[in-house]
Order: structure tokens, then C-alpha cells, then sequence
């Protein structure tokens, strides 16, 4: 075998392997998968076992393309899918990607055009010829969906390029000896803020997550450290994004910039989500005046080089290292990362953030991993004091304080991350609202809210079993509910600002800039106004100071400073957080199906990263770590 061209053995098994009725015309690298074109897809049809045995064969994920002879002409096969297809599906659109052979079809009931056990995409494949891919017509529109949608359509042969290029790096052959792995810690350790950790073996370079600390006043506490000796962008195999929020994905396109050409790993939502919250960024220090670490194309960059993988799908990612997915019920997408390293040499998974609880919108985290020895987990409440409410409780007390505030004429002012802990108020505003309990105002939504509820109701099988029944099966979705409104720009931020009394959820989560800060200069002191917080606030942020008491807040205006007085009634309502607190922390450690042997700290204060270090080590008996940025450790 030539080892410059892993490919060859590949055809050589391939060509023993499939019968030659078959008519295989090319066989292929897209990323980690092999591709096989073929002139008579019936005959893997009606051998299915033909697939399954190349594929143990050769360890590898097969999939099976028409050759382009034969395709229908995009017309008839418009018209052909359309006859197949039942009309209460709702297509909206049939477009055909040429050089993937995919006619891709979006409908508004995905399920009709897929039929039961696949039997209508079966018919379509035989009726045309092209592979159907089916994608949800999203019920709230999203023009992040529509963009990504676009560009994926535009740049199929750059796309095609990208896949070939990983797939040959993937595949390529290995040739150390040597069994060891090393942990390079970038950022986010004993901070909340610029995740970035590298895992390193003799064949491999990983890097897991790439984040901004958007509360930092000083550049060089905002962005990781990509400056290590070890680090080098040019070998790196792949870059894994556990969710969306920018402190685990703000520095991306950084990469990009710096002429990073490989591959990002996450989820189909987190990848929407990613690129939503990028732009946003963006725009926030362009309003500022600040100087950008990248630019838009950039942006675009990281949609073109990302790999999407479902929860459970096992993938390699480099010669030695395969990833796997599991939910982390933290945001929509959000992941757990499962490295098994060299054939079962070593398996390391990495949390994200993560919530050990049924939420309103998603599972509680996975605890099921096939082996594990070391498991590096968020700590964001990991002190000794960090215990949140019951969330139904949560709920009352929420509802209570937007009752009492409406009865007294005031306005309800909510600082929201756009995505996650504003969903899930929308979710339980919308039940409360149904049982008559909360008052009939108005539910204002400000800033990228509304796009990024819209990514959700694109993927609702990424929500919790329940939403999912309620929206599948009760034809009820909540995020479409009327009381929810849409602000479009400032003008009509004006109006809800003058108006009647009302409820407001608003970015940033933080009070780090955005729409939030308007309506807090506007009600702040009027004390029949209140503000209640329901996420994390990192120590220097603005939301800080207020939770911390201070009545006064200086507030740059025109490029003047002007003393803010803060009258309105402050109120913290910890339940709704999308963090495990201390309690769920340690109950995720102990509920592992598999207890490892190092359990490492990371992502929160040094405080809290040291106290559940410790806690850990007392409670379970296993070796335990909380360091620092910049250390490396080997842990095999």
C-alpha cells in the first residue's frame, strides 16, 4: 500500500468485497466516512448485508451514493417527489445539491416525507435516483437556518474538498509506538470563561472547545492561550465544540483567521446556535469600537469545516481517536465529548456544561459511557453553598414576582442569554399563562431571542420527551404561543419602554451590553419596576454588582459617564440555571455507570473548582485535579 494514499486499500477491499453487479463507479473520503458511488443502488438493496460486512471489514462508516447516470432530471424529480409525498407533509422547498447527488427537501412535517420505517424516502430513492435528505421547515422563521442552509447549498464543492482532505488526514496511517495522551489546559480552568483544553498522543492533536470571556476587561484574560510551545494549529486533527455559548466558541473563527483549515465537530443545533451567537458578537464589539479578533467571512468559514454528529454516533476523528456524543442537557445541542484514544488504550470525556436534571426543555445529562478513565467536568456551582431551588419552586417564585410587579403598575425586566435559559421561561410562562395563574400582559422578546427560538422549533427532537410529545402529538408548541412578541429594532423597543406594564426578556444574560441594558436604564429607578435574574453572573460583569447590591452604577451615555440609581426591586431566582448545582454535581459523579479513575475541575471560580475537587475526592475516593491554565499533564 502506498502510504501516501490511504484510499488505494480501501478500493482494494471494496473491489473484493462487493459483488461487481453492484457497478461501484468511485469510491471516496467524506471526512470520516468512506463513500461509495454506485450505478445500481437496488443491489445494496436487496443485499443489505453487503454494507454491513465491508464496514466491519474495514472498521469504517460506508455510505452509498447513485453515480450521477443515474439521476432523474431535477424537474421530473420535483414533480415525482411531490406524487410520493402525502400533501399534509408541507413541503416548502425541493433544492438538489449536484455535487453530494442529494435532493434535499424541507416540509413542515418531516416524519410524512420520511414515512414509517423510511418507506416513502425508499420510494423517492427508487422513483429518482437522488439520496433525499429531509430538513424541518422551521415554525418560527430563521433567517440563521436560511443562511446556513444557503451556504451549504452554494459551497457543495468546497464542502466536497474539505471532507476529502479530512477524511485522507483521518485515515492516514500511524506510526508511533508510543502509548501516551497529555492534557494542555488553554482556558476556562479555575475561571468561568475561554474554554480551551488539547488532548496530544503520538498520532493526534484535539482540541476541545475554543471560547471568549465576553466579562473581561482586559484582552489578554479574554481569549485562551493558542501561544503554548505544544500548540500548533497547523497539525491540529480537529476542533470539538461541546455547545454553543460563546465562552466554549467565541474564538472559533480565530482559527480560521489564523489559517486553521481542518475540521469542527458538534451538533446540526449547535452549529446554527454557533453561528448566531458569533455574528451577534460581532456586531456587540462593532457598536462598541472595538477591534475584532476576526471577521464575518471567518464565520462563514467554521460553517464550511463543520462536521455535524447526531448524539450516540460514534466517529473517528483522527488515526487514533474516535468521539462520541451524549446529551449534556445543558443548552439545545449541547454535548458530553467521549474520546476512546488507540483501540481502548484510554477513554477520556469531557462534560461542557451540563444539568444532572430533567429540565423544561431537555433530559437530564447522560451518565452512560461504554468506558471511562478520566472525566473533566464543569464546576460553575461547585462550592460548598451552591444548592438552587427546586425548579418548581423557582417557577412560583418567578410567576409571583411578575404578578406583584404587573398589580402595581410596574415592568418585569428578565436579562436572558438568548439561548437556553430564555426558552425555558418561554416554556413555563406559556404553561402558567394556559393555567390562568399569571397575569395577561405581554411578553416582550429583545435582542436574538426570537432567532434563536427559532433554531429551536427547527430541532425539537433535541428536546425532552415530554416537549416532544406535546409538539409531535398534542399539536402544541409552546414557542408559538401569542403571548410572546417580537421587538424589531429601537423604535419599537421605545414603545414597550412607554407603555403599559409588561414582561420583558431581553440579552444580554450578563448585562454585558445588548437590549437589557436599555430597559435597564430605563426603569432602574422606578421601584415599582423590578429585575430578576435566572442565570449566571461572572464576578466584574455589571449583573454581578447589581446581585452584589449597589445602588449607584456609572453608565457611559453619549461618552459620558452618568450615575445610574437602581430603585427597582432586585430578585435572583437560581432554578433555572442550566448548570448542575453542588448537589447535582456530585450525584452525577456518584450515578456514572463507570467510576473513573481522575476526575479534573474546570470552569468555574478557583474557589469552586478547588471545593468540588476535594468534595470529590472525600466522597468517591478518586484521584482528583483542579489546575490551572497553562499546566499539562499526561494522564496515561
Amino acid at each position: 500500500m502506498d502510504i501516501t494514499d490511504p484510499l488505494e486499500e480501501i478500493k482494494k477491499v471494496v473491489k473484493e468485497t462487493v459483488p461487481p453487479e453492484s457497478l461501484v463507479t468511485k469510491v471516496d473520503f467524506e471526512g470520516p466516512e468512506v463513500v461509495l458511488y454506485t450505478k445500481n443502488p437496488r443491489s445494496f438493496a436487496t443485499n443489505g448485508e453487503v454494507i454491513k460486512d465491508l464496514a466491519r471489514s474495514l472498521r469504517k462508516r460506508i455510505v452509498l451514493r447513485p453515480d450521477s447516470s443515474v439521476l432523474a432530471d431535477p424537474e421530473e424529480a420535483s414533480e415525482a417527489i411531490k406524487k410520493l409525498v402525502p400533501e399534509e407533509a408541507g413541503i416548502t422547498d425541493i433544492n438538489f445539491d449536484t455535487v453530494f447527488n442529494e435532493v434535499i427537501i424541507e416540509a413542515k412535517k418531516p416524519g410524512l416525507v420520511i414515512g414509517k420505517s423510511g418507506s416513502t424516502l425508499n420510494e423517492i430513492r427508487s422513483k429518482v435516483g437522488w439520496t433525499p435528505k429531509v430538513m424541518r421547515t422551521p415554525p418560527i422563521k430563521s433567517t440563521i437556518v436560511e443562511n446556513i442552509r444557503t451556504i451549504q447549498l452554494k459551497k457543495s464543492d468546497e464542502k466536497k474538498d474539505i471532507l476529502r482532505k479530512v477524511g485522507r488526514r483521518i485515515h492516514r496511517p500511524m506510526f508511533s509506538k508510543s502509548q501516551w495522551v497529555r492534557l494542555s489546559i488553554l482556558g476556562g480552568f479555575r475561571e468561568v470563561g475561554r474554554m480551551a483544553q488539547y488532548i496530544h498522543t503520538p498520532e493526534s492533536k484535539v482540541l476541545m472547545d475554543c471560547g471568549i470571556n465576553v466579562a473581561a476587561n482586559e484582552p489578554e484574560n479574554a481569549f485562551p492561550y493558542l501561544n503554548l510551545p505544544e500548540f500548533r494549529l497547523q497539525e491540529l486533527d480537529g476542533v470539538v465544540i461541546s455547545h454553543a455559548h460563546l465562552d466554549h466558541c467565541g474564538f472559533v473563527p480565530y482559527l480560521f483567521h489564523m489559517g486553521y483549515d481542518g475540521p469542527v465537530y458538534c451538533t446540526p443545533p449547535t452549529r446554527d446556535l454557533m453561528y448566531l451567537l458569533q455574528w451577534d458578537y460581532l456586531d456587540v464589539i462593532e457598536r462598541e469600537g472595538r477591534d475584532a479578533p476576526y471577521t464575518r467571512n471567518d464565520i462563514k468559514k467554521v460553517i464550511s469545516h463543520t462536521i455535524t454528529l447526531e448524539y450516540g454516533e460514534i466517529t473517528d476523528i483522527s488515526p487514533d481517536v474516535r468521539l462520541t456524543f451524549y446529551n449534556a442537557g445543558h443548552i439545545l445541542g449541547s454535548a458530553m465529548s467521549h474520546f476512546h484514544i488507540k483501540e481502548g488504550l484510554y477513554n477520556l470525556a469531557y462534560t461542557g456544561d451540563f444539568k444532572y436534571e430533567k429540565s423544561r426543555l431537555f433530559d437530564a445529562a447522560n451518565t452512560r459511557f461504554p468506558r471511562l478513565e478520566t472525566l473533566i467536568m464543569e464546576s460553575t456551582y461547585g462550592g460548598s453553598k451552591d444548592i438552587q431551588q427546586p425548579r418548581r419552586q423557582a417557577e412560583d417564585e418567578i410567576i409571583k414576582q411578575i404578578n406583584d410587579t404587573i398589580l402595581r403598575g410596574g415592568k418585569v425586566l428578565i436579562p436572558v442569554f438568548a439561548v437556553g435559559r430564555a426558552q425555558e421561561l418561554l416554556v413555563v410562562i406559556e404553561e402558567y399563562r394556559n393555567q390562568g395563574v399569571l397575569e395577561e400582559v405581554p411578553v416582550y422578546l429583545d435582542g436574538m431571542i426570537w432567532e434563536a427560538t427559532g433554531i429551536h422549533t427547527t430541532y425539537p427532537s433535541y428536546l425532552n420527551r415530554t416537549l416532544q410529545n406535546q409538539i409531535f402529538h398534542q399539536g402544541r408548541n409552546p414557542f408559538l404561543a401569542d403571548i410572546f412578541k417580537k421587538v424589531n429594532g429601537s423604535s419599537e423597543r421605545q414603545d414597550v419602554i412607554d407603555g403599559e406594564p409588561c414582561v420583558i426578556l431581553a440579552t444580554s444574560g450578563m448585562l454585558a451590553g445588548g437590549p437589557a441594558i436599555e430597559y435597564l436604564k430605563a426603569f432602574a429607578e422606578d421601584e415599582r419596576n423590578t429585575l430578576i435574574f435566572v442565570g449566571y453572573q461572572a464576578e466584574g460583569s455589571l449583573g454581578r454588582r447589581i446581585q452584589k447590591g449597589w445602588k449607584e452604577l456609572p453608565m457611559k451615555e453619549n461618552g459620558k459617564t452618568k450615575v445610574l440609581k437602581m430603585n427597582m426591586n432586585i430578585h435572583t431566582v437560581d432554578g433555572f440555571s442550566g448548570h448542575s448545582d453542588r448537589n447535582q454535581l456530585m450525584n452525577y459523579a456518584r450515578r456514572l455507570n463507570q467510576k473513573p479513575e481522575r476526575i479534573i475541575t474546570c470552569h468555574g471560580e478557583e474557589s469552586k473548582c478547588t471545593e468540588l475537587a476535594y468534595a470529590l475526592y472525600k466522597g468517591l475516593r478518586t484521584e482528583t485535579k483542579a489546575p490551572q491554565n497553562l499546566e499539562v499533564m499526561r494522564v496515561k
